[in-house]
């Protein structure tokens, strides 16, 4: 899969250093699969789960949500959001004009 865009996790992990290894691991196992639905996707990441059309994974054993919107037949993911647990809690993640209700 490809990723849109990296640097939005470059930019997380520069303010929130113990996020690192663990994006890069995510970035690193998801770009490196083919992966053709939700049910595959919860084989490799357990954790990971659909929020409307949203896909949401703990990162760095809960510490962080990554917010995605995957596009299975084009093979996209597109990061919406990386959020401390804290700021996931509030919500404000779901005015984006991406998410449907």
């Amino acid at each position: 899969m490809r990723v849109i865009s990296r640097r939005s996790l470059r930019e997380f992990w520069e303010r929130h250093s113990k996020a690192r290894n663990s994006l890069l691991l995510w970035y690193e196992r998801v770009t490196k699969t083919f992966i053709k639905n939700f049910a595959q996707l919860r084989q490799m990441f357990s954790s990971a789960d659909q929020v409307s059309n949203f896909t949401v994974f703990n990162i760095s054993g809960n510490n962080y949500r990554l917010i995605t919107y995957i596009d299975y037949q084009a093979q996209i993911i597109f990061i919406r959001a990386v959020l401390t647990h804290a700021d996931y809690d509030k919500e404000n993640w779901k005015n984006d004009n991406w998410f449907n209700n």
